[in-house]
């Protein structure tokens, strides 16, 4: 996935007080829309430290961490042998460069992941064949911000052009919106985030 080599860089000290306190309203705003989960499986995709993912875990009968940083991976494995997690798993894996056949889940939720990938109608499809029938893609991440400008990350998103890819997948039931605006909060500028979720069904 894109920036690889500057998360593996970062991982010990990734959690900071800013980044866990993001990550709690971004788990709330995800949380809204978890049916059933206690008997679903999950997929925290470009999990990072896991700062959602755990504050999720409960959420879930199972939830596996994938990401392409295995030093922020190793950060899990401490965060999930401390508190003694038992439904989660961690995998070190690109859905950019490669395909996963026998990954499935009900719930796949990526915050704040999108933007980092370059191209990401494949990525968008690939997890589209991962999730299992009636299964939900729930994304997080920030609108488009005219005010960004980088070669390493997407300016965010616009909700109605993101969700028209999504249908042209094959997503249906999509719905959105943005749940939280802040100062300084992409790349130094004042953003907001949106959540989108977009489900799977079979026709």
């Amino acid at each position: 996935m894109g920036n690889t080599e500057a998360f593996e860089q970062i991982a010990e000290k990734y959690d900071t007080t800013e980044r866990i306190e993001i990550a709690k309203m971004i788990s709330n705003a995800i949380r809204e829309y978890i049916t059933d989960g206690k008997n679903k499986s999950a997929i925290d995709f470009g999990c990072g430290t896991g700062l959602v993912g755990i504050e999720l875990i409960n959420e879930f009968k199972s939830v596996l961490f994938l990401d392409t940083a295995q030093s922020m991976l190793d950060q899990i494995t401490q965060k999930i042998a401390v508190s003694e997690i038992k439904n989660a798993d961690i995998l070190c894996f690109d859905f950019e460069t490669g395909i996963r056949s026998d990954l499935h889940a009900d719930y796949i939720f990526m915050a704040q992941v999108l933007l980092h990938i370059k191209e990401i109608q494949p990525v968008l499809s690939r997890l589209y064949e991962v999730l299992n029938p009636e299964g939900h893609l729930l994304i997080v991440d920030f609108d488009k911000n005219e005010a960004i400008e980088s070669d390493l990350v997407h300016n965010g998103f616009n909700q109605t052009e993101l969700s028209e890819r999504l249908s042209e997948i094959g997503y249906r039931k999509i719905q959105s919106k943005t749940f939280y605006s802040g100062e300084k909060i992409f790349m130094g500028k004042d953003a907001s985030l949106f959540i989108l979720d977009a489900q799977k069904i079979n026709n």
